[in-house]
């Protein structure tokens, strides 16, 4: 199982006082010492974290593959051909989320995907769909002959922690069953199972396989334990959890957390 770490809440923690500390590029070298497999950074279109520099700073000082994630917005396109990552990760995005919510409308924007994938690849740039996990998602992913899909775990994390932690804020649609926790069980049920045969049929398509959005030390092992996915970004509680442990233990315990029972 390979670990892409996000470092985008470095930044956040920056643009709080909108000074130079701390530096998303600091991180590089714990990155590497740590064995980390890939770098993922969100440059979002109002820049509220990663800026543009960071992305050109990552990508020319990185050790190993940089994963961009950005939306189909034509200006964010124009960046990625530009910066050549290893890998674009494209991704829905609405000025007015907190972060990314839910995975990317493929069908919808099939048309246009058809395009921004064939300059990608062009590129030299693998392309990655950040989708839900449903059988309709990978098989249209299939169709534009990207080479990964990144499933999103968000549905299975908030459900997961109104079960087993005080979440303070979720998706209005979980909210009302914060008190009937046997629904919330069949619910985690057949948000794993969702996660399990979505992944299972991207396999049959020839499609690699990551995860993620909302995971973090509790609730990453069952989706570690999917056979088919072979991938997890994660970031937020990573870098949450360095505020205590430093950014190397935090790193460390989440690659634990992950080999786990595999």
């Amino acid at each position: 199982m390979l670990l892409g770490v996000n470092i985008d809440h470095i930044a956040y923690l920056r643009e709080a006082r909108r000074v130079n500390d701390p530096d998303p590029l600091d991180a590089l070298p714990v990155l590497k010492k740590c064995g980390v497999e890939q770098i993922t950074v969100h440059l979002r279109e109002d820049r509220r974290h990663i800026h543009d520099e960071d992305l050109y700073s990552i990508i020319k000082n990185a050790y190993m593959p940089i994963n961009l994630e950005c939306s189909l917005a034509d200006e964010m396109i124009e960046i990625a051909l530009k910066a050549k990552p290893s890998r674009v990760t494209l991704v829905p995005e609405k000025r007015e989320e907190v972060t990314t919510e839910g995975g990317l409308d493929v069908k919808k924007y099939f048309e246009k995907l058809v395009k921004v994938c064939e300059r990608l690849k062009y590129s030299g740039i693998d392309v990655s769909l950040f989708v839900d996990p449903t059988l309709e998602a990978v098989n249209l992913a299939s169709e534009l002959k990207v080479k990964w899909v990144e499933l999103h775990t968000g549905t299975y994390a908030n459900i997961y922690a109104m079960l087993y932690s005080n979440l303070r804020h979720t998706h209005n649609s979980i909210k009302e069953l914060e008190l009937d926790k046997g629904k919330l069980h069949h619910l985690l049920e057949k948000s794993i199972k969702e996660l399990i045969n979505t992944a299972n049929e991207a396999e049959k398509l020839g499609l690699l396989v990551a995860a993620g959005h909302g995971l973090n030390y509790y609730n990453v092992k069952t989706i570690a334990q999917i056979e088919n996915i072979k991938e997890l970004n994660i970031g937020q509680s990573i870098i949450a959890r360095s505020v205590f442990w430093g950014l190397e233990e935090a790193i460390k315990k989440m690659q634990e957390e992950i080999k786990a029972d595999r």
